[in-house]
């Protein structure tokens, strides 16, 4: 029997992600509405991750290409994640054969 050698893509986590908020601890904006239901697409640099209550978009500042996931998940707003960035990497699997 043998496997031959793949590639699999996989996604790492790199953080967590939580609402603006307030100096009260208020939760001030909601994830972008270019942002929602858009998991595991590229979010990159300058494109925008949250909007104010008022209209302003708040503009994601890393310096790389992201993958969010778990995007606006309910059961997370008690743990303060909006969502997860992650890194899309391809990880080599050597062959195996059974002697």
């Amino acid at each position: 029997m043998e496997f031959p050698p793949c590639t699999v893509e996989v996604f790492r986590v790199l953080e967590r992600m939580d609402y603006p908020r307030d100096a009260n601890g208020n939760i001030i904006a909601m994830v972008h509405p270019n942002l929602q239901d858009c998991d595991w697409e590229p979010l990159n640099p300058g494109d925008p991750m949250f909007q104010t209550f008022d209209g302003k978009s708040i503009h994601y500042q890393g310096s790389t290409t992201v993958y969010p996931t778990f995007i606006n998940e309910a059961a997370y707003y008690e743990k303060q994640q909006a969502f997860v960035t992650t890194r899309r990497e391809t990880l080599v699997a050597n062959a195996i054969r059974k002697a």
